[in-house]
């Protein structure tokens, strides 16, 4: 019976395991936006160390540079700041604008959930 298991285990790590999703959050921004400057003031600092930050870590772009070459958006970007919900290259959800951080929050949680992406682990921050 040990040998069995040992065999089984042994095979089991020859097999290609599914990669796992990449997720993160996309933030389109551009200089010279008051609204961007505001959401870096407020959630910029904290947001890798909440559980939203962790189950979609933040990536920027500069609007006037285009979207990133390996993104697949639902639609072009046009107001900044805009959050994109990435998931393995393809848009899955966002939000457009900065409605301020008490919004900003739930809106993001909302995004998330309807996305099946589960919360990162709990850590410091004022997310959820």
């Amino acid at each position: 019976m040990t040998f069995l298991r040992a065999a089984f285990l042994a095979i089991l790590t020859w097999l290609p395991l599914p990669a796992a999703a990449q997720t993160y959050l996309l933030m389109a921004e551009e200089a010279g936006c008051v609204w961007c400057a505001r959401w870096n003031a407020e959630i910029a600092e904290i947001y890798p160390k909440t559980p939203e930050g962790r189950a979609a870590p933040l990536r920027r772009y500069d609007i006037r540079a285009g979207a990133p070459g390996d993104v697949t958006l639902a639609r072009r970007v046009s107001f900044t700041p805009t959050f994109v919900l990435v998931r393995d290259g393809v848009e899955i959800d966002r939000i457009e604008g900065y409605p301020g951080q008490d919004f900003f929050w739930g809106l993001l949680g909302m995004m998330l959930e309807r996305a099946g992406v589960p919360p990162g682990p709990e850590g410091e921050g004022g997310g959820t």
